[in-house]
């Protein structure tokens, strides 16, 4: 983990090349057939959400400088296409404005199997091996805040405060303020909307981070089942263990995936488990997730992870959703059956996230060998009931 972390691994570049390959000989290495496969991808979410924000912008200044029907019209339009294109870009969506407007390159995914090739059944355990630009946005300080003033609204909230609300809300006030006439409206959605672009282009001058916790961390959790598996195979079970790219671009290396796989992928006979950010303090099952509309996960997913790791020994919380994204939400909206296993710490937010910070000296071990070992239980739990449905004794 060291290695990797110690590369600088931006989505869709060649350090996030060299992180698939070093990531694909290791599970060579445990016994697995093992392939890089390239996609295709922009490798960054931070140009897309400005430009549409600076759109929006410029059409509210010229419904503020311009008080004639047609020009709130043309503005109210460019803000609702702004609008549109974030709630596409956000929601993990086509991607067309992005796709129509940015250039794309190379982004690599790992893809190995192991388990039983001939079984039916299929689980897909996910991490991802490219890292995060920091940003102001991501200081640790801000996480802070919250939990501080408002103690008891922390503890009862099942999710921390959906930021990215703000990137897309700037679009949608000066679109309806221009469309009722209403300057003050208009003026709020400029503010907003010259806040987010000053936010992405923060984001887009500052470095990567070594990523250890986000996403390294999941990365090692796949190597260990690989070795696990090895040792003590499952049958009537195939697993996929795979490792994504440009993942922190919006999960465009899992769109990849999809694209090149889900077409062979029975969805009533494949299950998808996401590993992300399992290096903090506190391991929990996550509910859903959504930058701005909220996906659960289906329960049954969710209750089989509990039970894994339950049957493994080991506790994880329950009862939170994330309002960032991981590459869960791709397999989600495509119709499989999907769960996360994440860890947080007290302000419910992951370890570290985004920050220069996030090494590996600072990872909890013990939290990333109970994800391990709960990943573990659930497949071989999987396997179980596999074998149970083949001979007519599973439920």
């Amino acid at each position: 983990m060291a290695t990797l972390a110690g590369t600088e691994r931006e989505s869709a570049t060649e350090g996030e090349r060299r992180a698939a390959e070093w990531i694909a000989q290791h599970l060579r290495d445990r016994g697995c057939a093992a392939r890089v496969e390239e996609e295709s991808a922009h490798g960054g979410y931070w140009w897309p959400v400005a430009l549409a924000n600076m759109i929006a912008a410029a059409s509210g200044l010229a419904v503020l400088r311009r008080r004639d029907r047609v020009a709130r019209w043309l503005g109210a339009g460019a803000s609702a296409l702004a609008a549109a294109a974030l709630w596409d870009d956000l929601g993990h969506g086509e991607r067309w404005f992005r796709r129509a407007l940015f250039p794309h390159r190379p982004t690599w995914n790992v893809v190995a199997e192991t388990g039983d090739p001939q079984a039916s059944r299929t689980v897909a355990l996910v991490a991802h091996h490219d890292a995060a630009h920091s940003g102001l946005v991501f200081h640790p300080a801000l996480g802070r805040i919250g939990p501080k003033l408002f103690p008891r609204l922390h503890e009862r909230a099942d999710r921390t405060f959906p930021v990215l609300y703000l990137v897309w809300l700037g679009p949608v006030l000066g679109g309806l303020g221009a469309l009722l006439a209403r300057r003050r409206l208009v003026g709020f959605g400029v503010w907003l909307s010259l806040g987010a672009t000053a936010a992405m282009v923060d984001i887009a001058r500052r470095p990567v981070v070594p990523g250890a916790n986000d996403n390294l961390s999941a990365v090692g959790v796949v190597l260990a089942l690989a070795e696990r598996l090895r040792a003590e195979p499952v049958s009537d079970l195939r697993v996929l263990l795979i490792s994504t790219g440009s993942e922190e671009s919006f999960s465009e290396g899992m769109q990849g995936f999809g694209r090149r796989h889900f077409a062979d992928l029975d969805r009533t006979r494949t299950e998808f488990i996401c590993l992300e950010c399992v290096g903090g303090s506190n391991l929990l099952v996550v509910e859903g997730e959504g930058m701005l509309r909220m996906r659960d996960y289906p329960r049954a997913m969710r209750d089989a992870l509990a039970r894994a790791a339950d049957a493994a020994g080991v506790s994880v919380g329950r009862g939170l959703r994330t309002v960032a994204a991981t590459d869960a939400i791709i397999a989600l909206r495509a119709g499989y059956q999907v769960a996360t296993l994440a860890s947080i710490e007290d302000t419910g937010l992951p370890l570290n996230y985004h920050w220069p910070t996030d090494e590996p000296e600072a990872l909890h071990w013990e939290t990333i060998e109970q994800a391990i070992d709960t990943c573990e239980s659930f497949l071989r739990m999987r396997a179980a009931q596999a074998a149970g449905d083949a001979d007519g004794s599973g439920e």
